[in-house]
Formats: structure tokens, sequence, C-alpha cells
């Protein structure tokens, strides 16, 4: 078994490394606030190589392994988490349309997003579905050359700023479920689109919101993909996206506990650094460890990923434990910081709430449960 780096892959991770602690992490407390990611910055992550870099080279990609974009997502998330998710949602939209796309559809759709021009997001949830996704209730009604998309999309991650969403919308009956859905291509600037946003605890630079469709007309040759076929093809993209949000998670978790641990060994308290007490320097002991395992779950699944073999299993339990676990290391980074940590002053705490909102979204932790125990005991396990 193979734990190390390759050449390449050891100096994108020093590369990225450099580039969050220089242009990332100074700015991360003041986009603290509701308003959209800075153009410039997303367009600065596209000529670093790292929105949707497993896409072919000539589409606009760098054809870069998936254990390299986990890296990628873990060394952006040490300087802002939330820049991450601009890699996040690039790599899933920018995998769905690769390989369920055609080659016109490819072609038009990839390079603006691998370029940092355009960030795409993914229309799944409505109101009345959350972990329910394949109840779509969206209606894409078929008109001549166009299909009309009329419903609303809701807890959708750049509402606010995205220039294109891929969206799923009903165009079968109800009665075909998850078979009855399919996947469009939207420019979310066209007549008919209204958003909303929400007032978030953390992630608030994402700008999460409503999407609303009154009447949208959207060309068929923006079906990605066969009718019907959307719902499973999305799904699909999840096995990898659960393992990329797993280290995001981990690596504002790692920032926080590289930052506490010379923090301790600093302060001083009844005659001795702080680290000199067991009741600070266990926490920490056991927040590397801890951060370490749960890490190699995930790039254990991007490496299976990688061999094209099975790890839906494996990249949903990294979802639910990751997620878990960074917010509960950086709990206590702010407790180790004592009155200094309850701070709005310190990082923690927005990392914490930052990495909160992914205990959420994209799959809860019932949810992974459930496909984990389905994995190793069988059908008789699936609850519905």
């Amino acid at each position: 078994m193979e734990f190390s780096l390759t050449a390449e892959q050891k100096l994108l991770d020093e590369t990225l490394r450099d580039f969050a602690r220089r242009e990332l992490l100074p700015n991360y407390a003041s986009r603290d606030a509701d308003k959209d990611l800075p153009p410039a910055l997303v367009r600065k992550l596209g000529e670093l190589g790292v929105l949707a870099p497993m896409v072919d080279a000539q589409l606009g990609g760098s054809s870069l392994d998936y254990v390299s974009l986990g890296i990628a997502h873990e060394e952006i998330a040490r300087g802002d988490f939330n820049a991450a998710y601009v890699l996040l949602l690039a790599a899933l939209v920018a995998a769905i349309i690769s390989r369920s796309g055609d080659a016109r559809q490819r072609a038009a759709f990839l390079p603006p997003i691998c370029r940092g021009e355009i960030i795409a997001a993914l229309a799944v949830t409505e109101p009345g579905g959350g972990s329910d996704a394949a109840h779509v209730m969206m209606q894409a009604r078929r008109d001549g050359d166009n299909y009309v998309l009329s419903g609303e999309k809701t807890s959708i991650s750049f509402s606010s700023s995205a220039g294109a969403a891929l969206v799923l919308a009903r165009t079968g009956t109800a009665q075909q479920s998850a078979r009855g859905v399919s996947a469009f291509y939207v420019d979310l600037n066209s007549p008919g689109v209204s958003r909303t946003r929400f007032r978030d605890m953390g992630s608030r630079a994402i700008g999460r919101g409503q999407l609303f469709f009154d009447g949208v007309r959207v060309p068929a040759a923006a079906r990605i993909g066969a009718e019907g076929a959307g719902f499973v093809e999305v799904m699909q993209g999840f096995d990898f996206s659960r393992s990329l949000i797993g280290l995001m998670c981990i690596g504002a978790a790692e920032q926080s506990v590289d930052e506490t641990c010379a923090y301790v060994a600093e302060r001083q308290a009844f005659g001795a650094p702080l680290a000199r007490f067991e009741g600070v320097s266990f926490p920490l002991a056991e927040a590397a460890v801890r951060l370490r395992a749960a890490r190699l779950l995930c790039y254990e699944a991007l490496w299976l990923k990688d061999r094209g073999e099975p790890h839906g299993w494996l990249a949903a339990g990294a979802k639910w434990l990751a997620p878990e676990l960074a917010a509960d290391v950086l709990h206590q980074c702010i407790l180790l910081h004592g009155h200094l940590g309850y701070s709005l002053d310190l990082p923690h705490q927005q990392r914490m709430r930052d990495v909160i909102g992914l205990e959420i979204g994209d799959g809860t932790a019932q949810i992974m449960k459930t496909i984990v125990a389905r994995e190793i005991i069988g059908k008789t396990a699936r609850p519905y």
C-alpha cells in the first residue's frame, strides 16, 4: 500500500499552501459578510488550474487526477474555506458535463468554468425535498426546440453570483420518480429567472439562496444527457465530491490546529507554557490523530476513483465523519484560546460556523450512514 504523493502532487501541495497563506488567509475574516466572493479571486483560482482540473487540457482543464483535486480542496480551504466551494462546484458540474454532455456542450460550457470566468451552480434541492433529492417537482415542458422551466430551487450555493446552473427538472411523470428527471445547463441571466439570498450563520460569501424559474425558456440543446436520466447522472457525481467536502473541512480544522499549537507553545500560565499541561496538549494530540485518520479515508476514496474502483460508501463515510470531526476540533481550538477564542477577531469561530454548513449540505450524516449501512449489510438495511 502506497501512501506517498508523487513529485507533481507534492509540488501542487506546496504551491497551493503558499498561495492560500499569502493570498487567501489574510482576507478570510473580511469576507465573512453577505457579499459575493470577488470575481478576481475566482479568476485567480482559474489561473492556478484548480477549477475542474480533471477536465481534459484541450477543454481548459489540467488533466489532473482526483487525488490532486483533493489536495487542491484541502489546501485552499486552509486559507479560505469558502474559496474551496468554488473548486467544489466547478469540479462537480464539470464532471457531470464531461461524462454526460456531448462534444458541443463540453466545448461550450467547460472552458469558462475552468478559467473562473463563470461560477456554475448545481440546482437540485427544492423546498419540499431536502434529503429526498429525487422528489423533484420543478417542471420542464417541451415546446418545439426549447423546454420551458417553471418552479423553485432552494439552498443553492452561489445562487446570488452564479452565471449558470445545472438544473434538475421533471420531464416525466411523478410516478417515474428519479427516472423522470432531466438535467439542463441554464443561463441564470435568462428572462424569468429571479434569486434571493439567505442570511446564514456561516459561509456567507457563497450566497446560498433560492432560484425561481418562471417560464424560463431553455434550448433543448442545453439538456445534458438523455431525457429522464438527469437525476442518475448528477447523483453519480456525488461519490467523489463527498470526499472533497471532507478534505475542505479537514483543511480548515488543520489550519486552526496549527495556529492553536503555536499559541499554546507561547502562552504562559502558572509559570510555564500552556503546552506543558496535558489538559491543553492532549486535545491537540487527539485532534491531529483523528484528522489524520479522516484525511486518509478521504484520499483512499479518491485513490479508488482514480483506479476506477468502487468507492461510494467510503466517500459517504468521509462526508459524515470529516465535517462532524472538524466542527468538534474547531470548537476545541476556540476553548484552548480561552477568553481570546470567544472573540470574533480570531478565525476559529468563523471556520467552525463555515464547516457546520457541510454537516447539512450535500447529504446529512443520517443519509451518509444509510449508504454505508446498505453497503456493509445489504439491502435489508435500506429503510425505504
